[in-house]
């Protein structure tokens, strides 16, 4: 286990959640993982152990604004789903308009078929997510 603090990314969604890792040094994104949503105490529990397993401190969270910058429906279902953890970690809202999208063209351009497991795009969703967070 590395002794420096990660940060952890997360796209959550109803059915899967993407999960991004930086390096122990918070410069880039050195690994992902797909959490699947069976229900929110697994879906909290498998959060928290990757939290233990890297040392994270940190997790920024996905919030998906409206195109028009307002609050959406499933910008709240996404800050209650990680309330939870909120006294355990340091909690970061992260705007992730279009991260889907940027993930699908990417995987279009790498020639990689995601249409089947589109826990391709939510791991793919995390890292840009991270990769936009760290080199704010």
């Amino acid at each position: 286990m590395d002794k420096l603090n990660r940060i952890m990314a997360l796209d959550i969604g109803d059915k899967r959640i993407g999960a991004a890792f930086s390096d122990p040094f918070g410069i880039f994104v050195s690994k992902t993982e797909l959490i699947l949503r069976e229900n929110d105490k697994k879906a909290l529990d498998a959060i928290e152990e990757y939290c233990k397993i890297y040392n994270v401190q940190k997790i920024v969270v996905g919030v998906p604004y409206n195109m028009d910058g307002t609050f959406g429906f499933q910008a709240q279902k996404n800050m209650d789903f990680i309330e939870p953890l909120k006294e355990k970690y340091e909690i970061i809202y992260w705007d992730e308009r279009l991260t889907s999208f940027q993930a699908e063209e990417m995987l279009k351009k790498e020639k990689v078929k995601f249409t089947k497991n589109k826990g391709l795009v939510d791991m793919r969703s995390a890292a840009i997510i991270l990769e936009d967070y760290l080199g704010d």
